[in-house]
């Protein structure tokens, strides 16, 4: 499954998510890419919506790759044996993360004018473009966890089957529409459109969407 956009991408996996309309859910979109898949999950379930703002760990000499994440309330999730792998240090990790959290937290000054929406005893899903190695939304499932919600749905357009399977192990159902069993994974291969996309950008479309 290709999708034209991200916003084609969320109304198909609305679509996916119809069952869930009646659970009163509360939408959570990762920024950046998230946004528009999540604006179009709260319209099309008429569900409040709202950001989790966590954000990958990059590789020193590799910075699109990341080694885990960080949430705004300092979870860290890592990947350990990546970090073994890679030979980083605790100091080199705690350099990285406290320049992370500056980005993260920067983020939700610009994004979020308000408090963020009351979780406890809801129905969460979490959204993004798509996964990678997952461990972003993983930072992201365990930030939610810790405000007791009723039940945590990470629902995405696409992933790898590998990602799929180690967020089985965090959130109380994962659904992606298309899965990836093997090979080498990109989300911007499943995409005809796949802009960067701007603070700028986000905002406009959040003032379309606001968040409740």
């Amino acid at each position: 499954m290709i999708f034209r956009d991200r916003r084609e991408a969320g109304q198909k996996l609305a679509a996916k998510l119809e069952a869930y309309r009646s659970q009163d859910p509360v939408i959570l979109a990762i920024p950046r890419g998230g946004v528009p898949v999540g604006c179009e999950l709260s319209r099309a379930l008429r569900a409040p919506f709202d950001l989790i703002i966590p954000r990958k760990l990059p590789i020193p000499y590799n910075p699109e790759a990341g080694f885990g994440a960080v949430t705004p309330d300092g979870t860290v999730v890592l990947n350990e044996a990546l970090v073994r792998d890679i030979g980083l240090s605790r100091a080199d990790i705690d350099n990285i993360v406290m320049t992370v959290l500056g980005e993260v937290q920067r983020r939700v000054k610009v994004y979020r004018p308000g408090p963020p929406l009351e979780l406890r005893g809801k129905t969460v899903i979490i959204t993004d473009d798509g996964l990678a190695s997952g461990y972003t939304m993983i930072a992201a499932v365990r930030a939610v966890k810790k405000q007791s919600p009723k039940k945590v749905v990470v629902a995405v357009p696409c992933s790898p089957r590998s990602s799929v399977e180690r967020l089985k192990e965090e959130a109380d159902e994962v659904i992606s529409l298309t899965v990836q069993e093997y090979g080498s994974f990109a989300v911007a291969s499943y995409y005809e459109e796949f802009p960067d996309l701007s603070d700028g950008e986000v905002l406009a479309m959040l003032g379309t969407c606001p968040i409740s």
